[in-house]
């Protein structure tokens, strides 16, 4: 099983909404997930500054940064093995 550790934003009267999207994309399609969670804005800012990024989440999959949500549902696309239908004439 594939592991993705995931930083999110979920402070006291905000909710990142697609750090709540990628935890469940990454359930949905099996993956063993390490969720850390930014409960305050002084933390997530510190977390933004020392990682280079203006927004969270923040997704790595097996030791590699995969990035945001959008770049994390490209990652899990491309990561899909392409079906081959076969068409009954």
């Amino acid at each position: 099983m594939p592991k993705a550790v995931l930083y999110r934003m979920d402070l006291p009267n905000y909710t990142c909404g697609y750090g709540t999207a990628a935890r469940d994309l990454l359930r949905n399609h099996k993956y063993d997930i390490e969720e850390h969670i930014l409960r305050t804005r002084r933390e997530a800012d510190a977390f933004k500054d020392k990682h280079n990024i203006t927004t969270t989440p923040l997704i790595l999959i097996d030791g590699v940064k995969v990035g945001g949500y959008t770049e994390l549902r490209k990652y899990i696309k491309a990561q899909r093995p392409k079906s081959k239908r076969f068409w009954a004439r």
